[in-house]
């Protein structure tokens, strides 16, 4: 008998609110390195903006949920919503991406959570706030071949220990970790068995300086001693350079797609690479090859405003890797 479900995500889900802020009333101001930059605008001024887009269920793990599905994984999310109209829309827009509802939960009492993003060309910046969910397992949970978990809110700390003991009792169940802006806080002690659990681990260079308190660590120390700490395969995406995986023999880099005309928004890239990567491993796919896939999603996923409308079929990124370019090849680094 087939499993009900090979993908199940767990993690926050949002409704997105995009705004498109006019570049004459906004600038970006950065340091004299380049970096660390801001979105500088008038203080207490009406400030016009260009326009508004809402998009309902994304965050890490929908996002990934959406993506598993497309590239033809059974696929569900864990999560919470609030008993509002942005609660029913969410409800609405994960059945209509095929991602199965079961173990959605909705708390009349409490409002979904609404992020507002402040789009400023193809970069954003996104102001976050993660209602406080009484975060548990379905009871009727069963175990999938993969779980995905991602971004929860600060008073997640007791529901990772409850997925660790879920993970501790089905030993066969794979784990890959995406960490968001919390669990990032919470940093490697309070997560240390996530971590050790983790089939596999995702984040960009800039989070794992983070992690790891490596401010000068060059990309090999990075996914070396991210290595170090558990996981069976470390992938580790650095923007405009690619991204690179250690599995604890060899670091594999690839880079990124070339965009078909200029980014709209980068808004999901990262959860595009990562969901587009397990589902492909899960699927049976090589490290190489699933890293060879996994930046067509993210290019494609730019070319549109939110995380998912770019998302692709098995189909369509097969017809980009046929048509890629010839620069377009795998590196072994290590």
């Amino acid at each position: 008998m087939d499993k009900t479900f090979n993908f199940i995500s767990i993690g926050d889900i949002v409704t997105d609110a995009f705004i498109t802020l006019k570049e004459s009333e906004a600038e970006v101001v950065c340091d004299n390195t380049g970096k660390a930059c801001k979105i500088c605008m008038n203080f207490g001024d009406k400030i016009p903006y260009d326009s508004v887009t809402v998009v309902p269920a994304v965050g890490n793990s929908p996002n990934a949920a959406v993506c598993a599905h497309r590239l033809g994984l059974k696929s569900a999310v864990i999560t919470n919503i609030g008993g509002d109209d942005d609660g029913k829309e969410a409800i609405k827009a994960l059945n209509k991406n095929g991602v199965d509802t079961s173990f959605v939960t909705i708390h009349n009492n409490k409002k979904t959570n609404y992020h507002f993003v402040l789009r400023l060309g193809a970069e954003r910046t996104i102001l976050i706030k993660h209602e406080d969910y009484p975060y548990t397992l379905p009871d009727n949970l069963e175990n999938p071949d993969w779980l995905y978990l991602s971004s929860l809110g600060e008073n997640s700390l007791p529901f990772h220990k409850i997925i660790l003991k879920y993970l501790a009792e089905n030993p066969k169940v794979r784990l890959a970790f995406q960490p968001g802006t919390f669990q990032i806080k919470l940093g490697l002690d309070n997560l240390a068995d996530i971590y050790k659990r983790s089939s596999l681990f995702f984040c960009n260079v800039e989070e794992a300086k983070k992690i790891l308190n490596e401010k000068d660590a060059d990309i090999k120390t990075l996914v070396k001693k991210m290595y170090d700490h558990g996981p069976q395969i470390v992938v580790i995406t650095d923007g405009p350079n690619g991204a690179y995986t250690y599995d604890g023999m060899e670091i594999w880099h690839m880079p990124i797609y070339p965009d078909p005309k200029p980014p709209v928004d980068r808004t999901g890239a990262g959860d595009s690479f990562a969901a587009t990567f397990t589902t492909l491993i899960a699927q049976g796919l090589s490290i190489p090859e699933s890293l060879r896939r996994a930046p067509i999603n993210s290019m494609s996923v730019v070319q549109y405003i939110g995380a998912q409308e770019g998302l692709l079929s098995v189909e369509a990124l097969e017809k980009y890797l046929d048509e890629a370019p010839e620069n377009y090849r795998l590196e072994k680094i290590d």
